[in-house]
């Protein structure tokens, strides 16, 4: 029996709380008006009106724009990793020291997630449109200054806060349109394409070019430039006015980051963000020193790799997106992360330049729908009321993970060597795992509308299993 159609699913009281209409026993996905949304079943279920990619047009000019930013922010995350063997060597420093780069940027990620609300609440999205792009703009101009090392933190922290506005702002946007789970696969797919382009050109800059590690950064302030015309134009109209009258609320009401930040189902996003995108900026950040120092690679073969490795992430997240919503969101990525996970004992445990090569490019293609997919699981778990505010926060506060586990893996790199990078990712990705079962709505398909209906608890499932398991013998199968 199809558990969409089970008793269960059909029968479930409605919550005085749930904004939704009642369950008519069909795929909880599919009940929904317009007509246009049951023929997507990867569509969130929102209780607003939804808009599409081309509903109203200006959304057209906004997710080409969007698609633009995570390019620059692709390349911006990425870029530090094939550098940083020539930035430890420009200043003479260690690996820990080199790391703190990486913490710079958390600390940025973290002010953006602290910050996000009330920048909607009072400037709508034409203040993130604003003051991102600007942001990152400052942090490059002051990184290609090359500054003594003391003073290089510091403008890290600006591309970060940039980075951290725009992915708690356009994930959360987006995250809460028609077919979600496909767009948020494009947006993502242009992260990935950005970080694949960030190393390949920054390691040609100075491999092939001769150029100083810096001179990335001048290429940098033109695309952050170019970002800050476009983004200012299309969503100029997006104001504060606009924003709160989307959501319901007058000037001085809001559904505050304090209020989200209550919700157990917050937290567990925003660590699970935080693992994934510290174990994707981990890999990316170190898998060319890996391949130098371990593999013993050639420079240039050393930095393909890691463009092989955000080239499979990007096509796992345009392609898989596809068949994410289609499977259901806790199915998919669970299996995603069980692939993961082979993939990465294959990568640690197989002394081979070029499997080594093979695998990680595979495991970032299965790493890649990891973002949206749990982008789209807080739409469907949470109240439509704290969506901008529990998105934006647990995808700023996730984001921070581009440097907390690479921070952590030079940390222990320089006493250990760099080949702690590969049980320290694979103790998080079975971290990740963990957590994403913990969430409510079980592996079956519809499972997370369910839950939100019920009011499932997290690890309801988990608890289930296991008293499942316990009784088995004496219950039959």
């Amino acid at each position: 029996m199809d558990p969409d159609n089970s008793p269960m699913a059909s029968s479930s009281p409605q919550s005085p709380q749930d904004d939704r209409p009642e369950s008519t026993g069909q795929d909880p996905e599919k009940a929904e008006e317009p007509a246009a949304m049951r023929d997507n079943p990867s569509e969130t279920v929102p209780s607003h009106t939804v808009e599409k990619w081309n509903e109203p047009r200006i959304n057209i000019y906004r997710l080409m724009v969007t698609n633009y930013s995570f390019v620059i922010m692709g390349m911006s995350d990425a870029c530090l990793g094939p550098l940083l063997p020539y930035i430890e060597e420009y200043y003479n420093i260690s690996y820990t020291l080199v790391s703190l780069l990486f913490l710079s940027s958390f600390v940025g990620y973290l002010v953006a997630a602290l910050s996000n609300n009330l920048i909607h609440h009072y400037l709508g999205q034409r203040g993130v449109a604003l003051i991102a792009p600007s942001a990152r703009i400052l942090g490059y101009v002051l990184l290609s200054l090359h500054l003594p090392f003391p003073a290089l933190p510091p403008p890290m922290l600006l591309p970060g806060f940039g980075s951290g506005l725009e992915d708690s702002a356009w994930n959360a946007w987006i995250g809460n349109m028609a077919s979600a789970n496909e767009l948020l696969g494009f947006l993502h797919g242009s992260y990935g394409l950005g970080a694949t382009i960030g190393p390949l050109v920054s390691t040609a800059l100075v491999v092939k070019a001769g150029l100083p590690w810096y001179a990335y950064f001048y290429l940098m302030i033109g695309m952050a430039s170019l970002e800050l015309v476009l983004t200012s134009t299309v969503f100029w109209g997006a104001t504060a006015d606009s924003y709160r009258a989307t959501r319901g609320t007058g000037t001085g009401t809001r559904t505050t980051t304090r209020t989200v930040m209550r919700e157990p189902i917050t937290w567990l996003l925003s660590v699970f963000l935080l693992g994934y995108v510290g174990a994707e900026n981990a890999l990316g950040g170190w898998i060319v020193t890996f391949m130098l120092d371990v593999r013993h690679a050639e420079a240039f073969n050393a930095g393909l790799t890691v463009t092989f490795f955000w080239l499979g992430l990007a096509v796992g997240r345009v392609t898989l997106g596809f068949a994410t919503g289609r499977i259901g969101e806790k199915r998919a990525i669970a299996a995603y992360l069980v692939l993961a996970l082979a993939l990465q004992l294959l990568y640690w445990q197989v002394p081979s330049f070029v499997a080594s090569a093979v695998f990680v490019s595979l495991e970032g293609f299965f790493l890649g729908p990891l973002f949206p997919g749990a982008i789209v699981a807080a739409t469907k778990l949470l109240p439509v009321d704290y969506h901008i505010s529990a998105i934006g926060f647990a995808a700023a506060f996730g984001g921070g993970g581009a440097a907390v586990v690479p921070f952590v893996v030079g940390a222990i790199a320089s006493s250990q060597g760099v080949w702690v990078l590969q049980p320290i990712i694979l103790a998080v990705l079975a971290f990740l795992l963990l957590a994403w079962l913990a969430l409510p709505g079980g592996l079956r398909r519809g499972g997370l509308e369910h839950a939100r209906e019920t009011h499932e608890k997290i690890g309801h499932q988990v608890v289930m299993a296991y008293k499942w398991m316990g009784g088995k013998t004496g219950k039959g199968s």
